[in-house]
This record gives C-alpha cells, structure tokens and sequence, in this order.
C-alpha cells in the first residue's frame, strides 16, 4: 500500500501525484527474548497479525537473524517500531522498503 498525495502546480490544470514511500519494521534476533514473547509482541501490535503468522516470522527471527513484520506508510511504521522496542524485541532502524 502507497500513499499518494495530489498536488496542483500554481496556474496549473494538472495533477502531478506524489508517491509516500513504505517503511519496513524488522524485528531483529537476539539472545533474551523468547519465541512466546516475540509472537505476542507481534500479535499484539501488528495489525491483522494471526497467531499462525506471527509464529512464522518468529521462527524466521530465530533462524534467518531478522525478519520483516510490516510494511507500510512512516507514521504506523513509526508506531508499530516504537510499541515493538517498548516491549523490550530487538528492532532495527527503520528502512524505506
């Protein structure tokens, strides 16, 4: 999903679009926090995030380093990230996907 702002030059009948970037929120691996807290985290603050998921990208955490929990627009990006590390989950900064 995209944001998309229109814009109107002054004097102008076009419209010129605007592509909002997304942002990715990885949880990183790391040697305290458990695979039940992680996918509770997960299921907790993510939206739409069904437990057989959030086990899934777990399980990835633990085996591949990292995984990719959402992408979107910057500002839930921001809030998700920042719910996340309160939780004590290791987070790497955020990224333009």
């Amino acid at each position: 999903m995209m944001a998309v702002a229109s814009v109107t030059p002054k004097g102008s009948t076009s419209v010129i679009r605007n592509v909002y970037p997304n942002y990715k929120v990885i949880v990183l691996n790391d040697n305290f926090n458990t695979f039940e807290h992680v996918a509770n985290c997960l299921m907790k603050y993510i939206p739409n995030m069904t437990g057989d998921r959030a086990w899934e990208l777990t399980h990835q955490v633990h085996s591949e380093g990292q995984a990719i929990v959402w992408v979107g627009p910057q500002e839930p990006a921001e809030l998700y990230h920042q719910q996340l590390r309160r939780e004590g989950l290791t987070i790497a900064p955020l990224e333009e996907a």
